[in-house]
């Protein structure tokens, strides 16, 4: 009796074979769809299960629309990471609010304004917005930045999440579900914070006073880049422009502060020099903008203090240290009841319009 396999046997044990495996492929990535929507690590989607879910994704382009719609707060922070370092826990009590930290690390202005107005649309009548500028919201032209290389999810921050559906079934989802599910059932510690603020900086022990100053004697000079041909006033900031809008978001009533970052006084360009006029048109811009927009205000940080000329505050020229956030947290609630410090000036542009002629 011959002990070979008919070619036709052969061909249906591999179809056999094909359809289990296919089989098992369409069974697998069921159960791991499954089990991303159900934990659905970003708390986007319209029909997530109740759960104390937590900010895991390490970029926060995809933590924070949750965050941003979330009726846990009433007060936002919006920047880059030169305002990461705001607290909300001192915060809350300077301005009787509840605070979210939004700001990104290298966000750009689009992204800036895309969460928002997550942010607007879930808290039109918000207590209080406070934006950081830094040098994204001075560059001159026509346009701004639109994205980094960083991922933006679009879907995310639009009004249709059902979308999100078809828009989760990828690693980075895969892998961010299995850290919200460690999270959840107690196996892994969360190391983002539940109000966005997460310190990004060494602990103080760290502290090397010399190696900062090594780093800030390498530092080259802060100017914003573009085009500026003509007059200072003919000049266009478009960022500031877009901000304008942005800030009409929300209603009258909503505090709206805008606040130039703390950048270290090496990189900032010496008074009257074509660098330093780009930093004052701009400002002067932003106070304008504060001047329109009702219950607004403009603080400027960014100049020579005891904060931007003391070393010792800073990691690098643009990061300070724990203790200059929450100076700069007292400090916002101190400008705002009007009061005045040498850490800080309130723009006025008249009067900044009178100091360069």
């Amino acid at each position: 009796m011959s002990s070979s396999i008919s070619s036709s046997d052969t061909v249906a044990l591999w179809r056999r074979f094909f359809r289990i495996a296919a089989g098992t492929a369409a069974l697998l990535a069921t159960v791991v769809y499954s089990f991303v929507v159900l934990v659905d690590p970003f708390d986007v989607l319209p029909l997530s299960p109740p759960a104390e879910r937590v900010p895991v994704a390490s970029n926060a382009r995809f933590a924070f629309p949750s965050l941003a719609r979330s009726a846990k707060f009433d007060s936002a922070i919006f920047g880059t990471s030169t305002s990461r370092l705001l607290r909300p826990v001192m915060l809350n009590p300077e301005f009787d609010a509840r605070f979210a930290n939004l700001a990104m690390n290298d966000s750009t202005v689009y992204e800036q304004s895309r969460l928002l107005s997550v942010f607007a649309q879930a808290h039109p009548a918000a207590k209080v917005v406070m934006f950081g500028l830094d040098i994204r919201y001075c560059v001159t032209g026509d346009s701004f930045q639109i994205l980094t290389p960083r991922p933006f999810p679009e879907w995310m921050y639009g009004s249709n999440l059902w979308r999100g559906y078809r828009e989760m079934f990828n690693l980075y989802a895969v892998q961010e579900a299995g850290q919200e599910f460690g999270i959840l059932i107690g196996i892994k510690r969360r190391n983002l914070g539940l109000d966005g603020y997460t310190s990004f900086v060494p602990p103080d022990s760290q502290y090397d006073p010399a190696r900062v100053a090594e780093h800030l004697r390498k530092a080259g000079l802060m100017i914003p880049p573009g085009i500026r041909q003509g007059a200072p006033a003919s000049w266009r900031y478009p960022a500031l422009e877009q901000l304008g809008s942005d800030m009409r978001q929300f209603a009258d009533g909503t505090r709206k502060i805008l606040f130039f970052v703390p950048y270290n006084h090496t990189i900032l360009p010496p008074a009257g020099s074509p660098g330093a006029q780009a930093w004052v048109e701009c400002k002067r811009r932003a106070a304008q903008l504060a001047a329109q927009v009702p219950n607004s205000l403009a603080v400027d940080f960014m100049r020579p203090s005891p904060i931007t000329s003391n070393d010792d505050n800073y990691w690098d020229v643009l990061h300070y240290r724990l203790a200059i956030g929450d100076q700069i947290a007292r400090d916002l609630a101190a400008a705002a009841r009007g009061e005045a410090s040498p850490d800080y000036r309130v723009l006025v542009a008249d009067e900044i319009e009178s100091a360069q002629r």
